[in-house]
């Protein structure tokens, strides 16, 4: 992979989109982990306004440091980069006063994890409204178009997506190019939306390097090891379990002659 050459088309990308739509620059939420660093200094490498938002809510003290040290790193080089906190738990705790409680824990522990996304969303999109921004997406190829690893209208919910065309160990390789620090680099890779500090692996049963695998598979199943059937399984199921999100909305087309 030529990582200098795609970060340069990366950068270029971003500059020529926001020249054409009229955008001052971009705002980000960054988290503390390897999507959201590189893609920070992606957008702050164009040289315009690199806003990036820390939001936490009951957010786990690894992630908020590294976050921090990231933040410290994009301001040293990057004379455009800003930041701002948002502290969002006093909000979130007072929607979960007013929100009935699902009798299913389980539904009730996901809807919840999908609502700290979509008020970052909410927020993202204030600051975006205010300054003239474009919202940076910090999807890579295996959440955003493979197993649909994150939330509609949530994480989900941007103007741009850099990255959306790069595995997870690709995004790893310009991280390491773009000079990201190691504990970013070293950190397992989390969503940060639940209360512990659970890993995506952890959630999903399967490490990106295996992921990337069963996207591209195309083989003989009969001829695979355990481990690969059950990660072949696992991306699968995902897969098509979240289409709704990879696909386009579904309109109702009314016949013709319906409407004369």
């Amino acid at each position: 992979m030529q990582t200098t050459k795609i970060i340069e088309h990366i950068t270029n990308w971003l500059n020529s989109y926001a020249e054409k739509s009229g955008a001052k620059g971009f705002v980000i939420g960054v988290s503390g982990g390897i999507d959201s660093a590189v893609t920070s200094t992606l957008g702050a490498r164009t040289g315009r306004p690199m806003l990036c938002v820390e939001m936490p809510i009951h957010q786990h003290g690894d992630q908020v440091t590294r976050a921090q040290r990231h933040i410290e790193f994009l301001k040293q080089n990057f004379p455009h980069a800003d930041s701002t906190e948002v502290p969002l738990t006093d909000v979130f705790d007072s929607l979960l006063n007013v929100f009935p409680k699902a009798e299913n824990e389980e539904s009730h522990a996901m809807a919840l994890v999908n609502t700290r996304a979509r008020l970052r969303m909410t927020t993202l999109y204030y600051f975006a409204a205010h300054h003239g921004y474009l919202v940076l997406g910090t999807g890579n190829k295996v959440e955003d178009f493979g197993i649909g690893f994150y939330t509609k209208y949530g994480d989900g919910g941007v103007d741009v997506s850099p990255i959306a065309d790069l595995n997870k160990t690709e995004v790893y390789a310009l991280g390491r190019e773009l000079g990201v620090i190691e504990e970013i680099l070293q950190a397992a890779p989390t969503d940060g939306l639940w209360h512990d500090d659970r890993t995506d692996e952890d959630q999903i049963g399967a490490s990106y390097p295996e992921l990337e695998w069963a996207m591209t598979f195309d083989g003989d199943e009969t001829k695979l090891e355990d481990r690969q059937k059950e990660v072949l399984s696992i991306y699968q199921r995902l897969n098509r379990a979240n289409q709704h999100k990879m696909q386009p909305i579904p309109v109702c087309m009314i016949p013709e002659r319906l409407k004369s």
